[in-house]
């Protein structure tokens, strides 16, 4: 069979659309949205570029093809950036956008600088707005232009949680507390952890279904979690660093310098530990809940807790994340945002959505 007609096509990219986008980070998210440009939803798009962290493609045809994801982490021209923006700047599109899939803290650092040179960012890396203050004062003075900043892909998988904080805010609502669930990959682990099965049983499924990083220490160690909370902190107004932030590590000390591989080989020293706290919390009638917190005064912590089965978290389904956003105005009674808060779908969603958001 003819290769090419083995190969199925998307629509060929074309400069006559409105927004000419330049992908990088090809990984579960980056394939999820690859996807995406092949819905009618996706149809305003031309993808004018791809690449991985070795390769990258630029060519129209090559780019049309729906194989790009494995060709790319197969083969491909080398990783050159210049090259990248090149392609993106040759497009007559209306909107040219920047696309970072990637969890590179490299690229994130890059954001201010292309959105100063007029591109819109479209992002779920969370580095630069959850790493240093500095690199979120950077941010919010380039925002301040015309480029558009994307980033509800950040927290939450494209939940409006991002968008509510900046609504409130900007009406003179103040933040007094924020308490929630803010990685799907955990809720879903303690939303099944029932000490029935051993924790690294469970671990081991949720890798094996896309929910936690390839190096599940991303997520066991909180640091995940602290860099969302610092960017929910810092949407409501707080100038939070991470160092101000409490964070407890779930991963033993003793796999905590393993590399990758060893980790994932040992993953046992984790059931015993865990399986000790699960018990003491169901003697008190009460669950495990991976839970973020901040105040007021700008206290917060992130870590495992013991809540009660009255609690909301302890209701939770799935990768469910849950927000509940306590301010001047919903003192009374939070306001909840709760809904899927993992998987490559709805976090390709989420940047398709502020691709396609006007400027």
């Amino acid at each position: 069979m003819n290769a090419l007609l083995a190969t199925p096509l998307r629509a060929a990219p074309t400069t006559r659309r409105r927004h000419a986008v330049l992908l990088l980070g090809t990984g579960v998210v980056g394939g999820a949205f690859l996807k995406l440009l092949d819905t009618p939803a996706g149809a305003a798009l031309a993808l004018v570029g791809a690449a991985n962290s070795r390769h990258q493609q630029t060519d129209p045809a090559q780019l049309a093809r729906r194989s790009l994801r494995e060709r790319l982490h197969a083969a491909g021209a080398a990783r050159d950036d210049a090259a990248l923006l090149a392609a993106l700047d040759a497009s007559d599109a209306a909107h040219k956008v920047i696309v970072d899939a990637s969890a590179s803290a490299t690229l994130a650092a890059r954001h201010p600088a292309w959105l100063a040179r007029g591109y819109h960012v479209v992002t779920a890396n969370k580095a630069l707005a959850g790493g240093d203050a500095s690199g979120w004062r950077a941010l919010q003075t380039v925002r301040a232009g015309g480029a558009r900043y994307g980033d509800a892909a950040t927290v939450g998988a494209g939940l409006p949680v991002l968008s509510t904080l900046r609504r409130l805010h900007a009406c003179g609502d103040a933040l007094l507390s924020l308490e929630g669930v803010l990685s799907g990959s955990l809720s879903w682990l303690f939303n099944h952890y029932d000490g029935a099965r051993p924790f690294s049983a469970l671990l081991r499924e949720a890798r094996a279904r896309g929910y936690t990083e390839p190096d599940a220490r991303a997520d066991l160690s909180g640091e995940d979690v602290a860099r969302k909370l610092l960017i929910l902190a810092r949407t409501a107004g707080f100038a939070l660093t991470r160092a101000a932030v409490q964070v407890e590590n779930l991963v033993p000390a003793s796999l905590r310098a393993l590399d990758a591989e060893a980790f994932r080989a040992n993953l046992e020293a984790l059931d015993a530990p865990l399986a000790a706290r699960h018990a003491a919390a169901r003697a008190r009638g009460r669950v495990l809940r991976h839970i973020a917190r901040i105040d007021a005064r700008g206290n917060a912590q992130v870590g495992l807790v013991e809540v009660a089965a009255t609690h909301p978290a302890a209701h939770l389904a799935g990768t469910d994340n849950l927000f509940a956003l306590g301010t001047t105005r919903y003192r009374e009674r939070p306001l909840v945002i709760q809904g899927p808060g993992a998987g490559p779908e709805v976090t390709a969603q989420a940047l398709l959505g502020d691709v396609l958001a006007p400027p």
